[in-house]
């Protein structure tokens, strides 16, 4: 099943229009996503907030097993997951499945990070005093992932989100929106509450992320994607200081020293570089040296 409504407070909303999302192997349309007009991205910020309160009390255990049953729910429909990012991503099967996989153990790895969220109990530089450190969930999450790996980018940013008891709003990519929404079913099956995770597809989407950083719920801001879009958020950002997590860019050097097996060389650059058809922030920077 396809899934192509926004998801707002628990619920499949139809949006203020649609647009459609393209296989790339073949230009023919998958479907049309719903298109988050103010109206949505307003009702996506008010249910992550009111439903922020009551998740940051939830039993630190609670939330792990709701991350522990969506790894498992993913493990067990990974198939049909592969199969969705190939149509909509483009990549070959094989990668795709390599990627649900990578995907899950966010999950999984969260899931028992959740009951290790730790404090700090020191003395004071005077000796007279005893410092309590307590970690808090910091509030309600924008998460803004890329297209290239669309199920990887989405649970390494809703994964720690909700083992530390945040509520989050996810803007994926419009070019692969599918395979995040079916995330968030398996999610919403995992029994995580009404509002703590919601999905928005704002078409442009930059009016929408500007909306929301001038919001003073929003507490943090995730982004994954260009150098360039990510300093226009950085600034937008610190009119507020809100705190950022950006990954931005990529640099990654392809070094061949003089005594290398050539060969083993040429074909370590190919996986390298052509790894995901090219699209990775770590794929391989080739300069040629003499």
């Amino acid at each position: 099943m396809i899934f192509s409504d926004l998801y707002i407070n628990g619920k499949w909303v139809e949006g203020a229009g649609r647009h459609p999302v393209y296989d790339p192997s073949d230009g023919s349309v998958i479907t049309e996503i719903a298109i988050a007009g103010d109206k949505e991205v307003d009702a996506a910020m008010n249910a992550a907030a009111a439903a922020f309160p009551t998740f940051a009390q939830t039993p630190s255990r609670q939330r792990g097993e709701m991350l522990r049953r969506a790894f498992e729910i993913m493990i067990a429909e990974a198939d049909d997951l592969a199969r969705l990012i190939s149509r909509e991503n483009g990549k070959v099967f094989a990668d795709a499945k390599g990627e649900v996989l990578y995907a899950a153990e966010f999950f999984r790895w969260f899931s028992e990070e959740a009951v290790r969220i730790e404090g700090d109990f020191r003395t004071s530089p005077s000796g007279d005093k005893r410092i309590i450190v307590t970690n808090q969930p910091i509030g309600v999450s924008l998460l803004i992932t890329p297209w290239n790996f669309p199920a990887a980018m989405a649970t390494r940013k809703i994964g720690p989100a909700i083992a530390a008891g945040c509520t989050v709003i996810v803007k994926p990519a419009t070019e692969t929106p599918l395979t995040t929404l079916a995330i968030v079913d398996i999610l919403h099956r995992a029994g995580v509450p009404a509002g703590v995770v919601n999905v928005i597809t704002p078409i442009p989407a930059g009016p929408a992320i500007t909306r929301l950083l001038e919001d003073p719920r929003l507490k943090n801001l995730s982004f994954t994607g260009s150098t360039q879009v990510g300093k226009i958020l950085l600034k937008q950002a610190a009119d507020r200081v809100i705190r950022t997590s950006m990954e931005l860019g990529g640099n990654a050097p392809f070094i061949v020293l003089d005594d290398a097996d050539i060969d083993e060389a040429v074909s370590g650059a190919m996986i390298a570089k052509l790894r995901n058809g090219g699209a990775a922030c770590t794929a391989a920077n080739i300069h040629q040296q003499f």
